[in-house]
């Protein structure tokens, strides 16, 4: 028999590698998608699946919720930081995962993410304290949608941004319906055309500009910093920002009185005549490739997203995001159209990116099933309801 101090001794030792695996088992199953960092009055997310553009995915967005949440009502942290890990600030949804969640059936799965996505957005428009995002990369669709409120957004030499979601048989949404509607946002939410980072600062989509290389030396900085005080913030990465490099003649922004002519048709057919008949007078390479664009675009997506752009120039953004998340949940359900799989499946899954939309061509749209896209959910599905919108309890 084992002496009662060996008996203790093998007892101990037992029980420190049963902890130990409990402990390493916890740290493998801990999600490393979204980081933390910081210390002092700062805290700084990056998102990290740096493998797929951090694109998003519904547990994400609730720790993000969670955490900007607990930080607000924390007296001791002044600001917080939001960047992306590898080349990307983040592309938007994972519309991969989503895709195989309504092939699945897992429908109501999926119009969680928005549900997740869209309260987590009208948390950052309503956010108490100042917060920063560092878009040095990728910065598309949702991923966008949770750039656009941050008080400070620093674009970089290496900043993408689009929302290219009718090329999905999708629409602009994440609260794009809003910000674009205030921009030469029918143009840019039809054809999911990209702006650099010296755009972004033209269209007021980005506050501050400042090289790729100054990136490291601005989250260093704002990591040391003890405030809460906007100017100070807005200071710190003044110092590390550069003369900015305006939009070159190439730059579509050096186009508006074309876009302006064409895009501010009443229908999506009068846009697309009217691309053409420029085209045609013109010779313009740019006229052609934009009416390529759209003719690989949903035609669906494109009537839905004309309306829903131009909805959002008389809406606040909450009532831009409300709406968007009834146009999703049609687009999700597969009821009107399928467009929404058919497009991920062309242009991310199988890659043939010859997507079979339906219906096939802007004729066959109908007003009534655009009409269709707008009009409320049925009593068996949930409207999505934001804070603001919530009954008293």
């Amino acid at each position: 028999m084992l002496s009662f101090a060996r008996r203790d001794c093998y007892v101990h030792h037992c029980t420190q590698i049963f902890f130990n695996r409990i402990t390493r088992s916890f740290s493998n199953n801990i999600d490393s998608s979204v980081l933390v960092e910081g210390n002092g009055s700062s805290r700084t997310v990056v998102l990290n699946r740096p493998s797929v553009l951090n694109a998003l995915t519904t547990p994400m967005v609730k720790r993000l919720q969670k955490l900007y949440k607990s930080w607000e009502e924390n007296p001791d942290i002044g600001f917080v930081v939001m960047k992306g890990s590898g080349r990307a600030f983040c592309a938007g949804g994972d519309v991969v995962a989503l895709h195989d969640m309504i092939k699945k059936g897992n429908i109501e799965e999926s119009k969680e993410f928005f549900w997740t996505l869209y309260n987590f957005i009208y948390l950052q428009s309503t956010y108490l304290k100042s917060h920063v995002a560092i878009l040095d990369g990728v910065t598309m669709g949702g991923g966008a949608g949770v750039a656009i409120p941050v008080t400070f957004r620093v674009a970089t030499d290496k900043t993408a941004f689009a929302t290219p979601e009718t090329l999905i048989g999708l629409h602009p949404d994440a609260g794009a319906s809003f910000h674009l509607s205030h921009l030469p946002g029918e143009f840019l939410g039809l054809t999911g055309s990209r702006l650099n980072g010296a755009e972004m600062i033209a269209c007021g989509l980005a506050t501050h500009y400042s090289p790729s290389v100054n990136v490291s030396a601005i989250e260093e900085c704002l990591k040391n910093l003890i405030t809460n005080d906007p100017c100070l913030i807005e200071a710190s990465i003044k110092n590390y920002s550069d003369q900015l490099n305006y939009p070159d003649q190439n730059s579509v922004l050096k186009r508006l009185k074309t876009v302006d002519k064409c895009f501010s048709r009443d229908t999506v057919e009068d846009l697309v005549d009217a691309l053409e008949t420029e085209a045609a007078k013109t010779g313009d390479p740019w006229c052609n490739s934009i009416l390529k664009t759209l003719k690989n675009a949903s035609p669906l997506s494109l009537k839905v997203s004309f309306r829903s752009i131009r909805e959002g120039r008389f809406q606040t953004l909450e009532q831009c995001l409300v709406r968007e998340y009834r146009l999703t949940s049609r687009a999700l359900s597969c009821q009107i159209s399928s467009d929404f799989c058919e497009g991920v499946r062309a242009q991310l899954v199988d890659k043939d990116f010859t997507p079979k939309w339906d219906p096939p061509s802007l004729e066959h749209v109908s007003y009534d099933m655009v009409d269709q896209y707008f009009s409320p959910l049925t009593a068996f599905e949930a409207e999505l309801e934001l804070p603001s919108s919530k009954p008293e309890p």
